[in-house]
């Protein structure tokens, strides 16, 4: 394992190839763009319409992606949330931590302070950054211990962000405030906010106990616990007053907050980190996305979610900079229909496949968990309209980048991210030799253009509550994806010369340090 300490060590090795360079820590590279990543949450493979969605229309993304290049084996490292994004973010995966799973809404910082962090490298290069929307990478020092009432000791200004406008964790999860630079943002004195996630306070009502209560969505498995907005959530929660969020307004607020961002540093150079919220539970989209797409809330969510994508686009052409700025748009992980809310996204499906052609979804160890949209756009200099087949990995982003830059990244940082930016811009689809992948069960995965293997593990076939295969099996599991891409055939017995190499792959990986 990997753990915190190594860090202020200082001596980690391998660097990326960015990070030998010498002279001034960002020289040599492309220039100065401005950076945005679009980050959504639990948006599946094929819940755009330019992946093949049916029933929903997602005309701004679609005319993102007409505008650069959509990959088609694209892979976020983790088929959940917080490892994803940890991932994401550093460079490094989140296995080789052992304090990345899915976090609480009290969790304390998961990327700590002094962990050189993507957003470290846009500042040291001259970037405003900025971060808005869902973090659920923790807050505070200490999990459990946050005094919600005053300044977090620690917070995104830590690691990099100038300025963050965020959820804590996710809307399921309490609190249900939203943090701006380290404080409860619309902090109302007149109702001190308390947070426990092992018990309920004194007389509070909750979604178990009061089910009459729950006026805007019940809960279909779990989620009853504080009720916040009519909605029963993860978790414990008292207090907030003027400064808890409406669910329905959500997108909103988050996305007038990177507008303004945007607009503020128009001049640049900036790197925005934009995280949604939309299509992860509980689905409760604004009354005018209502009816838009034929499947409900869930459906219509994602049309909410094109919409904060149309209005980031509109205001980069607006303020005269969308052609010097680098957009890439992506989700966590893969997706997941009834996620604990009894909003009929099952039942309302009528022939849409989030998964696309992709076996099991979010939390599985199988392609459909960490398979996701992945488009890269800039005018002028990505190619218009390109496809790319190329394998390709969120961890790959923090290197790309800083080559992009030309960054000199220090030693210990972003030992997992190598450069791939020429195929992230559409210059070549070479793309990785293979990528890991990991379940919300700690399986570990090996993908490579042609081959997919997954380790043995002992654990049960569904998830605790989705109708989702976790991909456990007790033996080997290896699938051809060059004939089909449904994992539906293990041939592990068939190929050992190609599962044994898989296995090398992941037993490398794992003692690399």
């Amino acid at each position: 394992m990997f753990f915190l300490s190594a860090l202020y060590a200082g001596c980690l090795a391998p660097l990326s190839a960015s990070a030998e360079e010498t002279g001034d820590s960002c020289s040599g590279g492309r220039g100065k763009p401005n950076v945005i990543v679009i980050l959504a949450d639990d948006l599946g493979y094929a819940d755009l319409q330019c992946y093949g969605a049916r029933n929903v229309r997602t005309p701004n993304v679609d005319r993102l992606a007409q505008t650069g290049v959509r990959f088609t084996n694209a892979h976020a490292v983790a088929s959940t949330s917080t490892p994803s994004r940890y991932s994401l973010l550093t460079g490094m995966y989140s296995w080789r931590r052992d304090d990345t799973d899915i976090a609480r809404g009290d969790a304390a910082m998961i990327i700590r302070p002094g962990q050189y962090s993507l957003a470290d490298m846009f500042k040291d290069c001259g970037y405003s950054t900025g971060a808005v929307g869902k973090w659920h990478l923790g807050l505070g020092d200490r999990g459990g211990c946050q005094d919600w009432n005053a300044p977090l000791p620690s917070a995104l200004g830590d690691i990099g962000f100038d300025y963050s406008y965020i959820m804590a964790a996710t809307a399921d999860r309490v609190p249900c405030v939203f943090i701006e630079n380290g404080k409860v943002a619309n902090y109302d004195p007149s109702a001190p906010i308390f947070v426990n996630y092992e018990k309920n306070f004194e007389g509070e009502p909750t979604g178990q106990s009061n089910p009459e209560l729950l006026y805007n969505l019940k809960p279909s498995h779990g989620h009853d616990m504080s009720i916040v907005n009519g909605i029963g959530r993860i978790g414990y929660m008292k207090g907030g007053g003027k400064a808890l969020w409406k669910d329905e307004d959500i997108a909103d607020s988050i996305t007038v907050h990177a507008v303004d961002f945007i607009k503020s540093h128009k001049d640049g150079p900036f790197f925005l980190y934009f995280a949604t919220n939309d299509v992860h539970v509980p689905r409760f989209p604004h009354d005018r996305f209502r009816g838009q797409s034929g499947m409900g809330l869930r459906g219509d969510a994602i049309v909410q979610f094109d919409w904060c994508v149309g209005e980031i686009m509109r205001t980069l052409e607006e303020q005269g900079i969308a052609d010097n700025t680098l957009v890439i748009l992506t989700s966590d992980n893969g997706p997941v229909v009834d996620d604990g809310y009894d909003d009929k996204a099952e039942e309302l499906l009528n022939g849409h496949c989030p998964t696309g052609p992709w076996r099991g979804g979010k939390y599985s160890a199988f392609e459909g968990g960490t398979a996701v949209p992945f488009i890269v756009s800039w005018p002028g200099t990505v190619r218009e309209n390109g496809e790319s087949e190329a394998l390709v990995s969120h961890i790959d982003l923090f290197s790309s980048l800083a080559s992009l830059l030309g960054a000199k990244l220090p030693k210990g940082s972003a030992t997992d991210s190598r450069d791939q930016l020429g195929t992230f811009l559409g210059e070549n689809s070479e793309g990785r030799e293979y990528v890991i992948e990991q379940s919300a069960y700690h399986v570990l995965s090996v993908r490579t253009p042609n081959w997919k293997y997954i380790e043995p593990n002992d654990g049960g076939k569904r998830v605790w509550g989705p109708m989702i295969e976790t991909g456990n099996e007790p033996v080997p599991q290896l699938y051809d994806m060059r004939k089909t891409s449904s994992e539906k055939r293990n041939v592990a017995d068939r190929h050992p010369d190609i599962l044994f190499r898989m296995m090398s792959i992941l037993r490398k990986e794992r003692n690399r340090q």
